[in-house]
């Protein structure tokens, strides 16, 4: 199945925008969520992909951070392929949301764009 349809699940709105921004310069698809459940909430909308933030706002009472969010989504539709991003270079987070489904782990860095770019490629 063709990478279509990307959501960016990521509570940085100025990195999201930018990221969807050049995913539809790419020629994807793309629609960003600031909380993983607002990401939840349209996954009617059948995405092919989730660009998915580990480190979403703790600060919100209540919200979960992207493992949660993570594991909800393989709950939801085990078929929807995810990215985990973060800024998180610990090799145990990285290890812990590849077991929980995610495709790939991507540092959130100046060269995250180019990392995807090369990941979604390889999906083609």
């Amino acid at each position: 199945m063709a990478i279509q349809k990307i959501f960016v699940v990521d509570d940085d709105n100025m990195y999201a925008t930018m990221l969807a921004d050049h995913l539809e310069e790419q020629g994807f698809s793309s629609k960003t969520f600031a909380t993983g459940e607002d990401c939840l909430a349209h996954l009617d909308d059948e995405p092919d992909l989730i660009i998915l933030d580990y480190y979403l706002d703790s600060e919100i009472p209540g919200a979960k951070n992207g493992l949660e969010i993570l594991k909800d989504i393989k709950k939801a539709d085990e078929d929807i392929k995810v990215i985990m991003l973060s800024s998180q270079e610990h090799y145990g987070v990285a290890l812990q949301t590849i077991a929980k489904g995610a495709i790939y782990y991507v540092i959130k860095d100046l060269h995250s764009f180019k990392e995807i770019d090369s990941i979604l490629s390889g999906l083609k």
